[in-house]
């Protein structure tokens, strides 16, 4: 049976636009070393503009 683990990376205003608090391509690689296989993202917070504020990163073993 495979494992998934979720990830959250949230988003921050910041004058206007939004920038990435956590480091997605970190996560990424550090997953990847641990066996798990990149599987993509989902949105779990959207604002009234249609701007990502937070995604879960899915990765799967």
């Amino acid at each position: 049976m495979k494992e998934y683990k979720y990830v959250e990376v949230k988003f921050e205003a910041k004058g206007g636009l939004f920038h990435c608090i956590s480091k997605p391509k970190e996560i990424i690689s550090k997953y990847v070393k641990e066996g798990y296989s990149y599987v993509g993202f989902m949105p779990t917070l959207i604002d009234a503009h249609g701007s990502f504020r937070r995604i879960d990163l899915i990765f799967e073993k």
